[in-house]
């Protein structure tokens, strides 16, 4: 039976497979990235901001650069300096072990514990610092004298208010008593981010309660508490300013006496006084990432890289990008 005009394709007249094609060296293989032509736009819109800001910042007279090298380590403003600094370090440490008894107190099982640590923590939460600081300023008014002995009894020792309450005393009291309440809840909420099993594994081992806080829990309740303290930190930092209102000089209070004194100065002093909370804030944001990383052992797989890694690491990507491209 003969087969009808054209219905028979012969080897030859098959169509290639996908075998047949002959396939390009992988190393002739570009892999064409996606373009995203939106990201590009906005980037370089903000590339012109940026550029915008930092030529204003720079060829604006009203800054007076000149007056801010002058003013800026001066004796006077780092006189002021040093006391933020003894201010906001003494503060933040008897905040942060006030905030830790605070937060055992709220999760401790005496209803009476409770009830007082939840009341401190709602009632300076609620407070705006300045009015603590304003009280306590104004506390002598209120009590002239304290004393020590039997409660609702005779006293055996008395102190002058006015003598002990000096400025600086004061204000580290005062932002001593904010610190605390918000610190509770950060050490609180650390505490119980801890894995149930933990505790539960500590108690059928018998280990003492204060123990099993100590090496157990509150290590690895740091990983938690680290972070948001160390924000809670940079705020207390910034808080320091309104010690000036308690008459102490810090330096907010230093560039603030200053610049009434000389007026022409008012912008440089504040630009010296903005510089300065930032290199602090951003010393403190440097520790933190070392501590979060010193605590983040065991518990993730690799280490976050630290900046001199992280520099290392693109500069290698860069060499091995040019080096590809000056093989291709």
């Amino acid at each position: 039976m003969s087969e009808p005009p054209g219905a028979a394709v012969s080897l030859a007249e098959a169509p290639p497979t996908p075998t047949d094609i002959p396939s390009k060296p992988a190393a002739a293989q570009r892999v064409q990235p996606l373009r995203r032509p939106g990201r590009w736009i906005v980037t370089a819109v903000v590339l012109v901001l940026v550029a915008q800001i930092l030529h204003g910042l720079v060829t604006n007279p009203f800054y007076q650069w000149d007056r801010f090298r002058y003013w800026f380590l001066r004796p006077t403003v780092l006189d002021g300096l040093l006391v933020t600094l003894e201010v906001a370090a003494l503060s933040a440490v008897l905040g942060l072990l006030g905030g830790i008894l605070l937060a055992l107190g709220r999760l401790s099982g005496s209803p009476v514990l409770r009830a007082v640590s939840w009341t401190y923590t709602w009632l300076f939460r609620s407070v705006p610092l300045i009015v603590v600081l304003i009280f306590l300023y104004n506390f002598s008014a209120l009590y002239k004298t304290l004393s020590l002995g039997v409660p609702f009894g005779p006293a055996f020792v008395t102190f002058d208010e006015s003598k002990l309450a000096t400025d600086m005393t004061i204000a580290v009291i005062g932002l001593t008593l904010n610190e605390a309440a918000y610190a509770a809840e950060v050490v609180r909420g650390g505490i119980l981010s801890v894995d149930q099993g933990q505790h539960e594994a500590a108690a059928a081992l018998g280990l003492p309660k204060g123990y099993q806080f100590r090496r157990i829990v509150f290590p690895q309740a740091l990983r938690s508490i680290t972070p948001n303290y160390v924000n809670q930190l940079i705020g207390l930092i910034k808080s320091t300013s309104l010690v000036f209102y308690v008459s102490l000089l810090d330096i907010f209070g230093t560039v603030q006496s200053m610049s009434s004194t000389y007026p022409g100065d008012v912008v440089p002093l504040l630009m010296v006084a903005t510089v300065w909370y930032l290199i602090l804030t951003s010393a403190v944001s440097v520790v933190q990432f070392y501590v979060e990383r010193y605590h983040a052992r065991g518990a993730t797989r690799t280490l976050p890289p630290t900046p001199l890694q992280k520099a290392r690491a693109g500069l290698a990507s860069l060499r091995d990008r040019l080096r590809r491209e000056a093989a291709v």
